[in-house]
């Protein structure tokens, strides 16, 4: 009788694990940035002209520095996802602050891996410890620290509050990798957008390559603004219904 009483218990809470449906708008925002992203390439590969001193390499910059941009604006929503936890200890900001390091910390990967394969050709040498590069290194092994540092605390609420904390003071170093081509006068790293001391001396003028200005900033749109919107919110979704599974495991072992 007891077994057959709870059937009807159990039943309603898994109904409630199963996915929801996917919303309207992310499908739409899906659509749009799969599209853009092949747009970004043909504008990348096909419609930039071959730069005349370093060829066809200087093509991933188009992934590199945008890669990087992307990034930042996920780490950007880890501030305001810990900012807000601290302010309300409402769990979906919390959810949002770790969809924001998780995306941003691929996204810097990608720029890291693509900026060595940049370097190869280029610097002859897949790594050098110039001030830009071991920034973005150490902006990637901060964030990573991140989800060390959720994965060793057991209390769900000191986690999540440490977390927070955490998230949003390790924006410094993603501040410090923007800011360091411009006060570090030592860097070999170009400075692709603007005037700076490396462009001055001509080792990085892309200006008279055609194509170049429209598939850069194309590039940066894409990469920057709805390549990390649209993962970050894919990782919400993923984790909202993690949380519901984990809530149907524990009601289980309950009885």
């Amino acid at each position: 009788m007891s077994a057959v009483s709870n059937m009807p218990r159990m039943s309603a809470e898994t109904s409630q694990t199963k996915t929801r449906p996917i919303p309207l708008g992310l499908k739409i925002l899906t659509i749009v940035t799969v599209l853009a992203v092949a747009f970004g390439l043909y504008m990348a590969l096909i419609y930039a002209g071959t730069d005349t001193l370093q060829g066809v390499v200087q093509r991933i910059f188009y992934f590199h520095m945008p890669s990087f941009f992307g990034a930042f604006t996920a780490f950007i929503a880890t501030v305001i996802g810990g900012v807000q936890y601290l302010r309300t200890r409402n769990l979906k900001w919390d959810t949002l602050a770790l969809a924001g390091v998780e995306i941003g910390l691929a996204l810097s990967l990608v720029n890291l891996a693509t900026g060595s394969i940049w370097a190869r050709p280029i610097w002859n040498t897949w790594w050098t410890w110039d001030p830009r590069l071991t920034s973005a290194a150490i902006m990637a092994l901060t964030y990573a620290a991140y989800l060390m540092l959720r994965n060793g605390i057991e209390n769900p609420e000191q986690r999540r509050r440490f977390a927070a904390i955490f998230g949003i003071l390790a924006i410094t170093t993603v501040i410090a990798t923007l800011l360091i081509i411009r006060i570090r006068p030592d860097t070999i790293h170009p400075a692709v957008i603007g005037a700076s001391p490396q462009n001055a001396q001509g080792t990085f003028e892309l200006a008279a390559t055609p194509g170049v200005t429209a598939a850069l900033l194309t590039n940066l749109l894409i990469w920057a603004l709805l390549v990390p919107i649209t993962l970050m919110w894919w990782r919400i979704r993923l984790q909202n219904l993690t949380d519901r599974v984990e809530a149907l495991k524990m009601a289980v072992l309950d009885r």
